[in-house]
C-alpha cells in the first residue's frame, strides 16, 4: 500500500463510529460497510489531510485511487472520487476509460451520481468528440449504472444541455423498467426544468409512455412553483 493511502486510511479508522456506521450501511441497503464518518466530518478530515500531505501527484494518483476503492468501507470510495475530481480539469483524453472503470466498480447510486456529473460531465465538456463513442455505448449497455451515467452526465450543464442528445438517450433507456434508470431520467428532466420549464412540460406531455416515477420526478420543481403562486 502506498504511504499516502496508508496515512489516510489510518486517519479515517481513528474516527470510526460504529454507532453511526450501522444506520449508514442500512441506508445503502447493506451493499457496503461503513466506518461511520458522515459527510461534514469527512470534509473536515479531508481538508486537514490535504493541507498536511497535499494531493497525490500525476504519477501515483491512480494507484492511490485504486487502493482506496479496494477498501471495504464506503467512505474510502467517496474519498477516491473527491481526489479524482481534483485532477479532472487537466485529465488527458484517455482518462474517460478510468472513469468508466470506476463507474462499474463498487457501483451504487451514490457513486454514480458523483462520477457522472463531476467527472464524466466535465470530461465531455473538454473532449466533446468522445460523447458519441462512449455515451451512446453506455446507453446501449446492459449495465444499469452505465445507463445512469449516460443519462446524468449533463446534470450540471443547465443551458448548455444538448437536448437532442438527452432525448436520444432517454429514448434508448426509458423502457428498461429499472428503478435507478427511470429515476435518473426524471432527475435530469427536473434539473433542466429549472432552465426551461415549458420545454419539460411539453416533453412530458408528448411522452405518456414515460414511467410514472420518471414523470413524477420530472415535474417536481414545476409543480412546487405552481403551488407557490
Amino acid at each position: 500500500m502506498h504511504n499516502y493511502t496508508r496515512a489516510i486510511t489510518e486517519l479515517y479508522h481513528k474516527h470510526a463510529n460504529n454507532t453511526i456506521a450501522e444506520p449508514m450501511a442500512k441506508y445503502m441497503k447493506n451493499n457496503f460497510s461503513f466506518l461511520g464518518i458522515k459527510t461534514p466530518e469527512r470534509k473536515v478530515l479531508n481538508r486537514e489531510f490535504f493541507k498536511q500531505h497535499g494531493l497525490p501527484d500525476n504519477s501515483n494518483f491512480k494507484t492511490i485511487i485504486e487502493e482506496l476503492c479496494a477498501q471495504p468501507e464506503r467512505e474510502f470510495h467517496y474519498l477516491a472520487l473527491v481526489i479524482l475530481e481534483k485532477f479532472v480539469k487537466k485529465a488527458p483524453k484517455e482518462q474517460i476509460d478510468f472513469y468508466e472503470h470506476l463507474a462499474v466498480r463498487n457501483s451504487w447510486w451514490d457513486s454514480i451520481d458523483y462520477i457522472a456529473p463531476h467527472h464524466m460531465g466535465m470530461h465531455f465538456k473538454i473532449y466533446p468528440e468522445l460523447i458519441e463513442n462512449y455515451v451512446i455505448r453506455w446507453a446501449e449497455s446492459e449495465n444499469i449504472w452505465l445507463k445512469r451515467c449516460a443519462i446524468l452526465f449533463q446534470l450540471k450543464y443547465k443551458a448548455d444541455t444538448d437536448l437532442k442528445l438527452l432525448y436520444r438517450i432517454i429514448d434508448m433507456t426509458k423502457h428498461t423498467g429499472e428503478f435507478f434508470v427511470n429515476k435518473a431520467i426524471g432527475w435530469i428532466l427536473r434539473e433542466y426544468s429549472k432552465t426551461d420549464a415549458e420545454e419539460i412540460i411539453r416533453y412530458v406531455d408528448k411522452h405518456p409512455e414515460l414511467s410514472s416515477l420518471t414523470k413524477r420526478e420530472a415535474m417536481k420543481v414545476i409543480e412546487r412553483k405552481s403551488k407557490a403562486k
